[in-house]
């Protein structure tokens, strides 16, 4: 299988910062690109260590990039903030997305909007201010996406907190959306629990793509050897039971798919965990690959999978991903050589020319 792709930017780890990832690009009105990621500082890495959003910005489609700034600080009664997401909005402001994470384990998805290109933003406003219960809520970094009617609209993994055992219940599916723009929020009445009662992550860190007949993709991270998903035809209010995808394996991580240029593209680690897995791969985040679909994902091929990272001894997760000239960037954790997989940060650009895709004669 050939590896494409050649790192354009890389951020390490230092003493007072543990890990950078987790990020999103947006293209700004000048034409330049804008990356926020989550960066972590002190002297943990973990989930719950604190951590703000930070953003750099290239001018020359990723090639380089500026000096970072500190784009939003954690509340001050907050564990940290994390997860990011860009999404340009209807009226043309950036919107920005993040999980402010609280001190009881429950988790606040919040958005703020900028209208002068990021430089200042709006109060954040809490999208889970319709649910009368506070839970563990998962959503990836640049998981929000906007349909072509121009609802808003993003996929959670709900884990119910048992406050008193400091866990969680196996994850739910569910669905929130906005039709006018950002300004209120609302939760499907579709909730989609995992049946398998001997599985105790249950569904967790689902994705969504709009596909060429208007239905929406939702694709889903599990621990039973593949991705599942699932389907709706109406804006994502209901939606079909979660079967498995045989082509998309599930590791310990989450799968990205998003349309660049004529082509959509699928990010994931294909092998998902087994017997046989060596455990010194930093926790089975590897090796990395990209498939990608000429007929926007409603079909993809072996022959078109090609390695984005192929050196097993280090690990590669939670990606983002923006369309560039002649090809895209992909933003991702890389390990750095440690056994950590969420360390530092790696952009890499894939350019079109690098692969040759089999279609049908």
């Amino acid at each position: 299988m050939k590896k494409i792709g050649r790192q354009v930017h890389f951020i390490p780890t230092s003493e007072n910062n543990l890990r950078n990832g987790e990020g999103s690009f947006v293209r700004l009105n000048d034409g330049s690109l804008m990356f926020a990621y989550t960066e972590f500082f002190g002297d943990d890495w973990e989930d719950e260590a604190t951590a703000r959003v930070a953003a750099i910005i290239s001018r020359d489609e990723g090639e380089t990039w500026g000096e970072k700034r500190i784009l939003f600080d954690k509340p001050e009664d907050a564990v940290n903030i994390m997860s990011f997401s860009f999404l340009r909005m209807n009226n043309g402001d950036i919107g920005a997305f993040y999980i402010i994470k609280n001190q009881d384990l429950t988790d606040q998805i919040v958005f703020t909007r900028s209208a002068d290109e990021g430089v200042s933003w709006s109060e954040p406003k809490n999208c889970l201010d319709c649910l009368e219960v506070a839970d563990y809520f998962v959503i990836n970094n640049d998981r929000v996406i906007k349909l072509r009617s121009g609802r808003i609209l993003f996929a959670v993994a709900r884990h119910t907190v048992l406050t008193e055992h400091k866990r969680f219940m196996p994850g739910e599916i569910c669905f929130f959306y906005s039709d006018d723009d950002g300004a209120s929020w609302h939760k499907t009445e579709t909730e989609l629990p995992c049946p398998f009662k001997n599985n105790p992550d249950g569904y967790e860190e689902p994705g969504l793509y709009e596909l060429p007949d208007g239905r929406i993709w939702c694709y889903i991270r599990t621990s039973l050897a593949f991705q599942f998903e699932c389907f709706s035809s109406d804006g994502g209010i209901t939606w079909t039971q979660p079967e498995p995808n045989l082509f998309f394996s599930s590791a310990c991580s989450p799968m990205l798919v998003k349309d660049c240029g004529e082509y959509t593209v699928a990010v994931f680690n294909p092998d998902p965990e087994h017997l046989l897995r060596d455990e010194s791969e930093p926790w089975g985040r590897t090796p990395y690959v990209v498939a990608v679909s000429t007929d926007r994902a409603k079909t993809f091929k072996k022959e078109n999978v090609f390695y984005l990272e192929d050196d097993r001894k280090n690990g590669y997760c939670y990606p983002a991903m923006i369309e560039v000239e002649g090809g895209f960037l992909i933003a991702y954790y890389h390990s750095n050589g440690t056994e950590i997989c969420l360390n530092s940060l790696k952009i890499t650009k894939v350019t079109y020319d690098e692969f040759q895709l089999k279609t049908e004669e």
